[in-house]
């Protein structure tokens, strides 16, 4: 598992950071419309953002963000 530290007031905020951080990171979460992409599974704190504000969910400082890709296979 990484870890790293980022920054803004909403999801959408953390993520454009992260992508400057890491070039070609965005593209992995979001898909050609913006919108996360359908197994990635993204949390602020315990709530999964599909059913808070999506990309518009509020970042609290020290709160931890979550993104996991769906796991498949048998």
């Amino acid at each position: 598992m990484a870890e790293v530290n980022g920054e803004g007031e909403t999801l959408r905020d953390v993520l454009q950071k992260l992508d400057a951080d890491f070039p070609g990171i965005g593209a992995r979460i979001l898909d050609e419309t913006g919108k996360i992409r359908r197994f990635v599974n993204v949390y602020v704190g315990d709530e999964d953002v599909r059913f808070a504000d999506n990309l518009d969910t509020v970042t609290p400082s020290g709160v931890q963000i979550s993104i996991i890709p769906a796991v498949a296979g048998g």
